[in-house]
């Protein structure tokens, strides 16, 4: 991966949010990105667009429903960058509201909201 891509990505706080969502908590549905950061769904699915075309995420569907994990693929050095980011930011604002939206977001697609 190109260091401008990375960068690039990370530049946009939407982005930004959600990739450390996805460092933080694994595979997450769009519903569960919506919900979180409290964005319309077309927002959300154009930066996963754009994340997915860079391949820093891949997706994979489940009946209607879209989810998104990293990609285990990454150069060791994104997911460096990736990782220790998460544990810089995890206490700040807005991280820490978005993982407090997720653990609070009822009906989770594990507790079939998605399904």
């Amino acid at each position: 991966m190109d260091p401008g891509t990375l960068y690039k990505a990370l530049a946009d706080t939407t982005r930004l949010r959600m990739l450390m969502l996805l460092v933080m908590e694994g595979e997450l549905c769009v519903c569960e990105l919506t919900h979180a950061l409290e964005e319309i769904q077309p927002k959300i699915s154009r930066h996963l667009a754009l994340l997915r075309e860079s391949g820093m995420v891949l997706d994979r569907r489940q009946g209607q429903w879209i989810y998104y994990r990293l990609n285990p693929d990454l150069p060791r050095w994104v997911q460096e960058v990736l990782s220790t980011t998460a544990e810089g930011v995890t206490m700040q604002p807005p991280f820490d509201r978005d993982l407090r939206a997720l653990a609070e977001m009822p009906d989770r697609p594990e507790k079939a909201c998605c399904n």
